[in-house]
Formats: structure tokens, sequence, C-alpha cells
């Protein structure tokens, strides 16, 4: 079961950090890849700097036809989306299902094409908000908590829990 993120309508001059977010989210949160729909090779050399640093195996991808990207995957898609159905009434459904996602995540109008794309079309809340709080909220729910204790492999740096102050381990 691998989940992946399809991050649509970057924006260069306007989303290089929202973008990086979007991926740090995914990886913090348990995602295996993130894909965009442009080439912002900015976004993905900060992301593999994290990756470098603090470990896993996260990957960053570009396409250049996201419909086609979004067509083509065989798992279960789900795109995040404040006029979709209810995030509490379909966690379980979505969940039961199992097998590979695509989460699909928009920055600015998403193609109306999308919607019929997915298998869900899910709200995280009717009110307007961050695709990254979106994203952190839909995942958690679907790991059921799990993905916060994520151990990665090869990290460099590692946060030692503590009620006061910091300490972050390093190789």
């Amino acid at each position: 079961m691998a989940v992946s993120v399809l991050r649509l309508g970057h924006r260069f001059a306007r989303d290089a950090r929202i973008s990086t977010h979007v991926a740090l989210t995914a990886r913090a949160f348990g995602a295996e890849k993130i894909a965009y729909d442009a080439k912002a090779t900015d976004v993905k050399e900060s992301v593999e700097d994290v990756v470098k640093q603090w470990g896993g195996s996260f990957t960053v991808e570009f396409t250049d036809t996201p419909m086609k990207y979004l067509k083509s995957f065989t798992g279960l898609k789900v795109h995040l989306t404040m006029y979709g159905l209810s995030l509490n009434e379909v966690i379980g459904k979505i969940t039961k299902r199992g097998g590979d996602l695509l989460v699909v995540v928009g920055g600015k109008k998403v193609p109306s094409e999308v919607y019929e794309l997915v298998d869900y079309n899910v709200s995280v809340g009717t009110q307007p908000h961050s695709e990254v709080a979106a994203l952190a909220v839909f995942l958690d729910r679907y790991f059921r908590g799990g993905e916060v204790d994520i151990e990665y492999k090869k990290a460099k740096l590692k946060v030692v829990p503590q009620a006061k102050g910091k300490k972050v381990l390093s190789e």
C-alpha cells in the first residue's frame, strides 16, 4: 500500500514555499512520493535535502501531462477539495479499500476533469484553507495517527522528544 501525492497548479513565482510544504507534509505524514505538474527543480532540491538529512526514501518527480498521470494511476484516487464529500463520511470507505492511493491537491483552479477522474472528491472542511492543512488532516486520518511514529532509515538527524528545550541527535 503506497501513498503518492499529485500536486496540481504549481505557480513558479508564487508557490515555491507552499509546494515545498506540500511535499514535506506528504513525507512526514506517510506518503512515499509526490509528483508536480511543473518542473520546480528548486522545490525538488529542497525536499531532497530534507530527505538526505532526515532519512527515508521519499521521491519527487514531475509530469508534463498531469491528466494522463491521473488517468494511468491504477489505485484509489482521492481529490482534496472543499466541494467534496465530508472526510468524516468517507474516510472509512477509503481506508477499507486498501491498495495504492493517489491524493490530488491543487493550488490554483483545478481542471474540472479532475473531479470526474478521481474515485472520491473529499472535503476537509467547507471553508477556504491551505492544501497543506488538508493533506495533513487527510493523511493523519488515513493512517489513523500511526504516521507520526515513523522511524526514517538513514536519518542523519533525529529529534529526541522532550518536555522542555530541544534535542537533536546527529550522525
